[in-house]
């Protein structure tokens, strides 16, 4: 196999990366690295692995076969996207464009790395694929949002109007090694100010949840959706709920830390409950998360320990 990904450098891609790379596939990395690290990809020695810099909202053009393009390409926090809103619009509807048209041109399978964020803040619990979501497209959020509701609705075009074999990940909430310090989520930003000694800041009173997914079993979850015949959505994520608070508090503590929790003000349009319904993923890819939480954060921390130089 020979595959594109795009967004490649980054937290999810760079790992994609690999795992694809340990199955014998060809991997050429594009990445303009405006949110995305040349760190994340400097211990890659194969000689199967390319990197090509290059911005996907542009033409993009790569020489010889792909059989599959899976277009990671996008800011992916809150903090990144309220500072590159424009970039975060573009990538999702020109860069999901062009990396369609790409896939066309090569007769590749085509998978978009969508998100939870197209639900919005939900009015339905937990979030299953046939919910349209809840979002403000004019907030601040909607930048992102609304990009990736774009980028889905023109893969179902290509798949309904092209023929094209395209597969949509709606990804939930995923951590792990080489998130980035100061990205602005909620587990790089608690196990910073953790290790530092700081007070971990928790928006609103806490209690808003989230469902976390460790990065090992989320790139399983996506190479199965790349092998199967579905091109409707499909969540990906961890169904296991909690609050923001029991989040922090369990960071302090598997830390070792002394850190107390200072509550500061909710963001606009902060979704108040995140939990995916993945009985599609169980029922179509025999998927479902294995990384006990307690596991995925200690491996986490240790990353963040080593990267900080924290004792």
């Amino acid at each position: 196999m020979r595959i594109l990904v795009t967004g490649g450098a980054g937290f999810i891609g760079s790992h994609l990366c690999e795992f694809l790379l340990a199955r014998g596939a060809e991997v050429v990395c594009m990445d303009n690295l405006l949110t995305g690290s040349i760190e994340n990809l400097a211990h890659i020695t194969d000689p199967r692995f390319a990197f090509v810099k290059h911005d996907v909202t542009n033409y993009i053009h790569v020489a010889g076969p792909l059989d599959y393009v899976l277009h990671f390409a996008s800011p992916a926090s809150p903090l990144d996207y309220a500072q590159l809103p424009i970039q975060t619009l573009k990538v999702g509807a020109l860069g999901t464009h062009k990396a369609l048209g790409l896939a066309k041109e090569k007769r590749a399978k085509f998978l978009l790395a969508s998100t939870s964020e197209v639900y919005g803040d939900p009015l339905v619990h937990p979030q299953r694929e046939e919910y349209w979501g809840n979002v403000n497209p004019v907030g601040p959020r909607g930048v992102y949002d609304e990009a990736k509701r774009f980028a889905e609705a023109m893969t179902m075009a290509y798949h309904r109007f092209h023929g094209l074999d395209t597969r949509i990940a709606r990804i939930f909430n995923s951590y792990g090694p080489r998130m980035r310090i100061g990205d602005g989520r909620a587990i790089p930003t608690f196990m910073t100010q953790a290790l530092r000694g700081e007070p971990l800041t928790v928006h609103g009173d806490g209690l808003q949840t989230r469902s976390f997914c460790y990065i090992s079993d989320m790139v399983e979850g996506i190479w199965r959706l790349m092998q199967a015949s579905v091109n409707e959505p499909v969540n990906l994520g961890n169904p296991k709920e909690m609050t923001l608070l029991a989040l922090a508090e369990k960071i302090v503590a598997l830390a070792g830390s002394r850190s107390a929790i200072k509550f500061t003000s909710l963001p606009v349009d902060d979704p108040k409950v995140r939990q995916p319904d993945i009985t599609r993923a169980r029922t179509l890819l025999g998927w479902e998360p294995r990384v006990d939480l307690d596991d995925g954060l200690s491996r986490t921390l240790e990353w963040f320990r080593a990267k900080l130089g924290a004792p």
